[in-house]
């Protein structure tokens, strides 16, 4: 595997960021490695990161590397500082930057393939949050999402959120009233699907029981299993820790439609 790091100038942030990409790599020799057969341009994960967290932190706390090593899949991992991948009210359009700016950087610098079969959206805490978000706002782009103890019902965290101040909250969102039913809401963004009939990404979800946003996501499991989504669910013993992501980010690359 190839391990890169690239800072680069964002148009729409306005500033140099940075993101890390994992690129497959055809290899006999290294050890524990079998890595896969090159490809003209590769499946890409996006996988975003948490709030305390940046590019670098999948990396440095999981095996997400050795993971991917015989799958074919190239892993971007952007930097989104405590945005909530949102285009803030004070502050960057990080959703726009995500969505749009991103994969466009990287299919320049990299081999990534375009087509939405190929393009996958995944993240922890607010990262998952993130990944829904975005495919369920840009569902033309993304085959499918997966949400790893994630932020999912907003609603109710926005007013009960011991982690962030309301004025870190209304920085992102505004005021804190108006995020239910807008571009904000889960919830919404996916009944908006639904009733559009538009295409849908597929959705992985888990949360371990022990987790302080386990029952946000009950939240949103009992919702969306209601509904017509291609939609997967685990949940098993687990707190809001890494070692259960680097076990549970294995369950998504086996679900990734690859």
């Amino acid at each position: 595997m190839a391990l890169i790091h690239c800072d680069f100038f964002s148009e729409v942030l306005g500033f140099s960021t940075s993101m890390c990409v994992i690129l497959p790599q055809n290899t006999i020799s290294q050890i524990g490695m079998k890595g896969s057969i090159k490809k003209e341009k590769y499946p890409t994960l996006y996988l975003l990161h948490g709030l305390s967290d940046d590019h670098t932190i999948w990396q440095r706390r999981t095996s997400i590397e050795r993971y991917v090593s015989e799958l074919g899949i190239a892993v971007v991992m952007p930097n989104a500082g405590r945005s909530f991948y949102t285009n803030m009210k004070h502050g960057y359009n990080y959703f726009t930057f995500i969505s749009e700016e991103l994969p466009n950087i990287a299919r320049q610098f990299f081999p990534l393939s375009e087509k939405r079969e190929d393009n996958f959206i995944a993240g922890l805490s607010m990262g998952g949050y993130g990944a829904f978000k975005i495919a369920l706002s840009c569902p033309e782009k993304y085959a499918a999402a997966a949400s790893l103890s994630g932020v999912l019902d907003i609603n109710s965290r926005v007013k009960s959120d011991d982690i962030i101040s309301n004025n870190e909250l209304y920085n992102i969102f505004g005021e804190l009233d108006s995020v239910p039913n807008s571009e904000h809401d889960l919830f919404y963004l996916a009944q908006n699907l639904i009733n559009s009939g538009s295409i849908k990404p597929k959705l992985f979800q888990c949360c371990g029981t022990e987790d302080f946003l386990y029952e946000n996501n009950q939240n949103f499991k009992n919702f969306i299993v209601k509904t017509d989504f291609d939609y997967t669910y685990i949940e098993g013993p687990g707190s809001h820790t890494w070692d259960y992501w680097d076990k549970n980010i294995q369950n998504v690359l086996n679900w990734l439609p690859l």
